[in-house]
């Protein structure tokens, strides 16, 4: 067992640099020899003390669904925005209103998502939300036809930078969908190559390729549901 939890921490550090994502502290272990192989609760001590660390850095480590990870602060983001290439996208009404139904009502059926919406749900959004594995066949409605259910992923709780579903904001504080984008913040993508990924007040709006924005006025997006 490493017994120096001043070298355990820039060992950590630096694998948490370096990662391409989040890392439990499984994977951490799995960078040790058996000689060396730090217990569990070195491991949380360490990664207790590189948050108190960057508590007042503009990069912070954060913990979410996969792991933990190191993402430049909400604050710092519109300079790293500027150093992009190009701009991405901005993700449709329709995309946003999909997902967030399957995040809050989940395991829900498309049908159901239509219903509720009030419009057809472009077979295109479904695939994008699938493609980017924010979302994922849980199952099948005990129903004539048994449609499939979705809900959403561990990726999805990752990219939002939340740990679990119950760090979602309550219904009661998204009065209606206008208000996902103003009290999430979903705003610009804010990444860089060493793992600055976006955070939950950061995401959700940008970051598509051109061929998955749609207007959310596209009679593809909002074409009345069949029945309606």
């Amino acid at each position: 067992m490493m017994a120096d939890n001043t070298r355990l921490k820039r060992i950590v550090e630096a694998l948490l640099m370096a990662a391409d994502g989040p890392l439990s502290t499984e994977q951490l272990q799995k960078a040790f020899d058996e000689a060396e192989l730090p217990d569990k609760a070195d491991m949380r001590l360490v990664l207790d003390e590189l948050v108190s660390d960057y508590a007042d850095s503009a990069v912070e480590l954060v913990r979410v669904a996969s792991g933990y990870r190191f993402q430049v602060r909400q604050d710092w983001s519109p300079w790293v925005r500027r150093m992009a290439s190009e701009r991405p996208g901005r993700y449709s009404r329709a995309l946003l209103e999909t997902l967030a139904l399957v995040a809050y009502r989940q395991p829900i059926t498309r049908g159901e998502i239509e219903e509720i919406r009030g419009v057809s749900v472009s077979s295109n959004i479904m695939r994008t939300l699938q493609e980017r594995d924010w979302i994922r066949s849980v199952g099948q409605r005990d129903v004539p036809g048994r449609p499939t259910l979705f809900g959403t992923t561990r990726t999805f709780l990752d990219y939002f930078n939340l740990a679990s579903l119950e760090q979602l904001p309550t219904l009661m504080e998204l009065r209606d969908f206008e208000s996902i984008n103003a009290e999430l913040d979903f705003g610009e993508d804010q990444g860089n190559e060493r793992q600055v990924t976006p955070s939950t007040e950061a995401a959700m709006a940008e970051d598509a390729p051109a061929d998955e924005v749609a207007d959310s006025a596209d009679a593809d997006d909002d074409s009345p549901a069949p029945g309606s």
